[in-house]
């Protein structure tokens, strides 16, 4: 099957079309788009009529699917969550802060995709962030403290030391999990990662589940966190996908963040996700 790929932006992003994602892929065809997700780190299909079960196919087409800790899924079908929002549900939105998902796992997933279902006449809309473009920016003196160094990261929405207030929480459509001692364990993980598809070196920080700096305390890591995050998430570095129904995204969780923005209420919003996994961040550490 062949296709094509439309970049985004320069930094992350790629729109690919003449790709039939219901259709079975053969291995050239797979290979094909493992090499454009590498190249571009998050890819955007629209117009597709995907079941559960055809999600869950494509999944592995990139990975083993991983069943996520601490979110409830589907219950016929424990490795798909259905990310949900009713039209009159207030409170936060799931994923809706700067972060890579549950980067404080030993091995966190390696990437996710995600099907829209129904979606906000506007709103809704989800960035994503090069960390490699954002590493190849970042000024020498940051990269020269960052290189070689770990990281520490936490399950802060998980535990029980950082749990969210209430009201910021998401609301009762995805139910989590939370309160769990193991969540609040400190994972090391290398700060700078590499990526053995393209050899471009790549942050593997976000704000969510990082604590502190390995051989710095929370104070002294705290300014240069926020001045990394800071750059990061500059709008150069960036995408902004806005959703149609059968609209798919795949993205590389270790070397992008995203963002879900909560700009919706009063209309209903429905994802589905799956999740797979790959290597370990320690494997590919700089």
């Amino acid at each position: 099957m062949s296709f094509t790929v439309h970049p985004v932006t320069r930094a992350i992003g790629a729109e690919i079309t003449g790709c039939d994602l219901s259709a079975p892929l053969d291995a050239e065809t797979s290979a094909d788009l493992k090499a454009a997700l590498a190249q571009h780190q998050v890819v955007f299909f629209r117009n597709q009529d995907l079941s559960i079960e055809a999600l869950r196919q494509l999944t592995t087409r990139f990975g083993t699917l991983m069943r996520l800790p601490y979110v409830s899924p589907m219950e016929e079908h424990p490795d798909v969550i259905r990310v949900l929002k009713e039209a009159n549900e207030g409170g936060g939105v799931f994923g809706g802060d700067w972060h890579q998902d549950f980067s404080f796992l030993a091995q966190p997933p390696a990437g996710s995709l995600l099907a829209a279902v129904e979606v906000p006449a506007c709103g809704g809309d989800t960035l994503w962030v090069s960390q490699s473009a954002a590493w190849e920016a970042l000024p020498a003196p940051l990269q020269d403290i960052l290189r070689g160094r770990d990281a520490i990261h936490v399950g802060k929405p998980y535990g029980v030391r950082w749990a969210p207030p209430q009201a910021e929480q998401s609301g009762a459509s995805i139910k989590m999990s939370r309160g769990d001692p193991a969540a609040d364990q400190e994972q090391h993980h290398p700060a700078v990662i590499r990526n053995p598809a393209t050899g471009r070196e790549a942050l593997f920080l976000n704000p969510l589940y990082v604590l502190r700096l390995d051989g710095l305390t929370e104070d002294q890591s705290r300014p240069i966190l926020s001045a990394v995050q800071a750059h990061t998430t500059r709008p150069e570095f960036q995408c902004r996908w806005r959703w149609q129904v059968g609209d798919v995204a795949i993205w590389d969780n270790l070397f992008t963040q995203h963002y879900a923005l909560n700009d919706y209420f009063g209309f209903r919003r429905e994802m589905w996700r799956t999740t797979f996994a790959g290597a370990a961040p320690r494997s590919l550490a700089v």
